[in-house]
């Protein structure tokens, strides 16, 4: 007999800078504040994207380059983070039709 693990509170977030996972996600936050979570992060990325787009570097470094696109990747995947919890939990939710 398998037994299942119950599914854990609190997600780890991906992280490239830490062996241990230090930033978590409450996966039993309410929905809606997860997706506020998102929302802010990916317009906050979006804006931060179209003014970097919008600006013009004559005289840029190469490490300012790789500093933009690193805040962007990090952005990013914070969203893609919090984006896999409530995926989880919307797959979780019973289907109207396994109700019947």
């Amino acid at each position: 007999m398998t037994m299942s693990h119950p599914p854990r509170r609190f997600t780890p977030m991906s992280q490239f800078a830490t062996d241990y996972p230090v930033l978590l996600i409450d996966s039993d936050a309410p929905l809606r504040e997860l997706h506020n979570c998102v929302s802010e992060r990916l317009n906050a990325v979006l804006q931060y994207l179209h003014l970097m787009a919008c600006t013009s570097l004559p005289d840029y470094a190469e490490n300012d380059i790789n500093t933009v696109t690193n805040i962007a990747r990090i952005m990013v995947q914070d969203v893609s983070d919090v984006f896999r919890v409530i995926e989880q939990r919307g797959f979780e939710a019973p289907r109207v039709t396994d109700q019947i």
